[in-house]
């Protein structure tokens, strides 16, 4: 449960695998963390994940349940909303939540991830994360040696379709709104035997529940079983906003990222991002280990801020007074469940 005014830790916003791996380490760090989630993952539309060791093939929400139940046994709190501010305050700082409630953190974890804006073509969005893909790491197997069509859409697109012949040898490149491919690539399209299909893409075609083709604005269907497309990333990043760290834009032209350091920490002392906020190519796995090296990060920084004031206490019996207060105020919102 949350109330105005209740002190942890460490806010995590975002309940993903970056956020759900941070939260159990401070968990595991006797830390007291709450983590707040839109219950909106990215990877929603997919049945499966893959490429995680020991999970592979296992359902994304399955995933999140049981991080949760082990967040929850380390005394990690959840409240479900979205944090839409936040603010310098008391050595901490003040998050405003959508639910109208004010919570208080002596760090953050922001993992909200980031949302797929996809190709304006109609029937696209229906079929994302089933037969119309970006990532041939998580999705390639299952569509291996099947016809397999790269909907271009910016400067990647002949990189996405070089990797994508990978899975299969049936491989069709659509210029649709990106440039057409010329010298070296289109020497190495090809030299893999990519073919290439100009104009742009009027929609799809289906065949009872599965993609059947992409209908060109010619009239003329191309016949597919998958359609890789490469979305932009957009930050989900409200509270950074707030505090003043906006989105970098990708060198590779695919959206927007959060610039920090290894450990995920941004220009604003106190302030770590993870997952695909901070790596926009980032898989299940990379996410969920980004989270964890974030929280180690954040527990050390708080370990720091402990010991100093354990010291400035130490020296001056104001201080002391005053820490042990604060100590018994903390261990007395432990007691109640915070």
């Amino acid at each position: 449960m949350t109330r105005d005014g209740i002190r942890y830790d460490v806010v995590v916003v975002g309940g993903g695998p970056a956020g759900l791996s941070g939260a159990l380490v401070l968990g595991r760090a006797r830390r007291s963390v709450l983590v707040v989630d839109s219950g909106e993952p990215r990877n929603a539309p997919a049945a499966h994940m893959h490429g995680f060791l020991s999970r592979d093939g296992a359902a994304p929400g399955d995933l999140l349940e049981a991080g949760r139940r082990e967040v929850s046994a380390y005394g990690g709190a959840f409240v479900t909303g979205r944090a839409l501010s936040a603010s310098r305050q008391g050595g901490g700082f003040a998050v405003g939540l959508d639910t109208g409630s004010t919570v208080w953190a002596r760090r953050l974890l922001v993992a909200g991830g980031i949302t797929d804006e996809l190709p304006d073509v109609p029937g696209l969005a229906a079929r994302w994360g089933r037969d119309v893909l970006h990532c041939p790491y998580c999705h390639g197997w299952e569509v291996r040696d099947r016809p397999i069509g790269v909907l271009a859409t910016g400067p990647m697109s002949v990189h996405q379709a070089l990797h994508f012949r990978q899975w299969t040898g049936d491989l069709t490149l659509l210029t649709h709104t990106g440039p057409a491919p010329a010298g070296e690539e289109r020497e190495q399209l090809a030299a893999r035997g990519i073919a290439v299909v100009e104009g742009e893409a009027a929609g799809l075609e289906t065949a009872g529940d599965r993609l059947a083709g992409v209908r060109l604005h010619t009239g003329e269907t191309i016949p597919l079983d998958a359609l890789a497309v490469a979305p932009r990333a957009v930050p989900r990043a409200e509270v950074l906003a707030a505090l003043g760290v906006e989105p970098t834009p990708h060198p590779r032209g695919i959206g927007a990222y959060i610039t920090a350091d290894a450990t995920g920490l941004t220009s604003v002392p106190g302030v770590w991002v993870a997952g695909n906020l901070a790596d926009l190519t980032a898989n299940v796995l990379a996410s969920a280990a980004s989270g964890s090296t974030a929280a180690m990060a954040i527990n050390g920084d708080l370990i720091a801020d402990d010991t100093r004031r354990a010291v400035q206490a130490r020296r001056d019996p104001f201080s002391r007074e005053a820490e042990a207060r604060l100590c018994e105020r903390v261990m007395g919102d432990r007691r109640h469940g915070i």
